[in-house]
């Protein structure tokens, strides 16, 4: 299966990503880091976000509280935030692989060490406690 699913949209833990474990469907997920929200969070502005409609709905205030707990943890592991939001959706068991979208080399660096990088309870903690429902995106 091939959803959007990130800390900024979750909406595919209701039903989806539990009938792929208990079905052994891999799923890849695109836009792992909403569309750049987790990675930039208030602070840049992108040519993408001034244009792709799909980040105004990834833009909200719920949507920053998410990006700010992401800067929280990163900054605590003294880690880019885009290698925290990866981190956690690679912990995810029903998560294959993240289809990462990289156009730049520092995009394949985060990715590449998010493998690597182990959060803790209290992380996955921060990070999921500010996620609030979305309306469904997609078919």
């Amino acid at each position: 299966m091939q959803p959007q699913y990130n800390l900024a949209y979750r909406e595919e833990e209701r039903d989806m990503l539990p009938f792929c474990l208990d079905s052994g469907v891999g799923v890849i997920p695109w836009s792992p880091l909403a569309k750049g929200v987790l990675a930039r969070g208030r602070a840049a502005e992108s040519q993408r976000a001034k244009t792709d409609p799909l980040v105004a709905r990834l833009s909200t205030e719920d949507d920053y509280a998410v990006a700010d707990a992401v800067a929280r943890v990163a900054a605590a592991h003294d880690v880019p935030p885009a290698r925290v939001a990866l981190a956690w959706l690679l912990s995810k068991p029903a998560v294959t692989a993240p289809i990462i979208g990289a156009s730049k080399q520092s995009h394949i660096d985060d990715a590449v060490a998010a493998v690597g990088l182990r959060l803790t309870e209290d992380d996955v903690a921060a990070l999921e406690a500010p996620y609030r429902p979305h309306a469904l995106i997609g078919f």
